[in-house]
């Protein structure tokens, strides 16, 4: 297992990531995972004996009770909470009132409280903020994460779901306050979906900010257990919930050519998607989310794969993105730039 700053900081994360999105199972989140908690102790000890030091979560999931098995969980096992860095979410509704949703000041005070409740710590090391909030202006989000941050409550922040150039206005009404910025972006990344590749990766780079994929396996599209024949798996959440979004016909062709490198290697087409993704320009830290211990250790087993320059040429051939202005533009424009190349 290798390790990543985080963003512009001095934390290690691991270059995998435990997801708790299928911790518990209530309400609409049944349909991701129902695991119990013996099953979720399972998970996290056998993370954290592989290296993995980085577990994330959401105080949406399972309405709660992800967060609340995940802290059950580390005192269950006796892990030091100072030997994991541990990240939750807020903006999601959690509650029948009017404030009990969005990214003001009021909902981020009194969620992240609740979430040091359920997880039963004294802080959390990244908060995220989990999407957009159309209503709350960004000045009165980036002051209410600061307030959380200067109580101690929480080490970092990070943004998940949010175009470019909402990050960096975010990170520009910080630095002028002389508030915390953000330092990561969690966003839906797959070789069955690139689009990130558009303007926040370069925007990540540019800015130094942690690239946190999730759901690089396009929620189990590219397990290999989809093919063109076969387009019920029997036992994937994507049976039940068709999601993220994914343009399958372009998807089959990409899942062809992770069976057949898959094959060249003697392992799985998802651990192939996975070492195509840690060889990615950005990516600090994948996230990763198994209902089954095999599951698990496949995943794992990703970091010890590298893929040839050959293979990830195929691969990205494969799955590239339609070219989009201005991004064909600025690409044609670098030609002449310098005196040699006139």
């Amino acid at each position: 297992m290798k390790y990543k700053t985080l963003g512009n900081t001095g934390v290690l994360v691991s270059e995998l990531c435990l997801g708790a999105m299928t911790f518990g199972g209530k309400g609409f989140w049944e349909v991701i995972g129902r695991q119990p908690q013996d099953e979720v102790n399972e998970l996290i000890k056998l993370s954290v004996d592989k290296g993995i030091n980085f577990i994330d979560t959401a105080n949406a999931y399972s309405e709660g009770l992800s967060e609340q098995m995940l802290g059950k969980g580390l005192k269950d096992l006796g892990i030091n909470r100072q030997h994991v860095v541990l990240a939750s979410k807020v903006r999601l509704r959690m509650g029948p009132g009017a404030n009990q949703v969005g990214l003001s000041r009021l909902h981020i005070a009194d969620s992240v409280n609740d979430s040091l409740r359920r997880l039963d710590t004294e802080h959390i090391d990244l908060l995220y903020i989990h999407g957009v909030d159309p209503v709350t202006p960004l000045e009165e989000t980036m002051r209410g994460l600061e307030d959380v941050v200067r109580a101690g409550k929480v080490r970092y922040l990070g943004v998940s779901n949010h175009p470019a150039w909402k990050v960096v206005k975010a990170n520009g009404i910080a630095d002028r306050m002389g508030w915390s910025r953000f330092v990561a972006s969690q966003n839906y990344y797959s070789i069955a979906s690139r689009d990130i590749e558009r303007e926040i990766v370069p925007m990540a780079l540019e800015e130094n900010i942690s690239i946190m994929p999730w759901s690089p396996l396009a929620g189990g599209f590219l397990s290999g257990k989809f093919t063109r024949e076969i387009s019920k798996a029997g036992d994937s959440r994507r049976d039940e919930f068709d999601f993220p979004p994914v343009n399958k016909e372009k998807a089959y062709d990409i899942i062809d050519v992770l069976i057949k490198i898959g094959k060249s290697h003697k392992v799985s087409a998802a651990r192939i998607a996975l070492a195509w993704m840690l060889q990615k320009p950005g990516v600090t830290s994948i996230i990763i989310g198994a209902k089954r211990k095999e599951q698990l250790l496949d995943n794992i087993a990703a970091t010890e794969l590298k893929l040839s320059e050959s293979e990830m040429s195929e691969l990205d051939v494969i799955s590239q993105l339609t070219p989009e202005y201005p991004g064909w533009m600025v690409e044609r424009q670098k030609m002449g730039r310098w005196p040699e190349q006139s």
